[in-house]
């Protein structure tokens, strides 16, 4: 997948080694990490992207589950269980980021 974020590739370019312990840890949890199916785990991950106010990685983590089958309604939904336990505006932020508005 191609970089979402100018700041990410300046990143890699700048701490190459870093970086590729980092992308190593996450794959290895991602995949190896339990029994969860690839699309189950992309919605947990833009969960708590989503919940934790971390835009750039909601939009790595949508893109991502994009890519892994996950639907429209699927995003929507694992944004919206976020209203509950976090309230609304939470949830508004989220799917502004996840619409593309601002």
């Amino acid at each position: 997948m191609k970089d979402l974020h100018p700041v990410f590739t300046k990143f890699k370019e700048e701490y190459p080694e870093i970086y590729e312990k980092h992308a190593a840890l996450g794959a290895a949890v991602h995949a190896e990490g339990g029994p969860l199916e690839e699309k189950t785990r992309w919605l947990i991950k833009v969960a708590i992207s989503g919940a934790s106010g971390h835009e750039r990685a909601l939009q790595t983590h949508i893109a991502k589950a994009r890519e892994a089958g996950v639907s429209e309604a699927e995003l929507v939904h694992a944004l919206m269980l976020m209203i509950p336990s976090l309230g609304f505006p939470a949830f508004m932020e989220a799917y502004s980021t996840m619409k593309g508005i601002s």
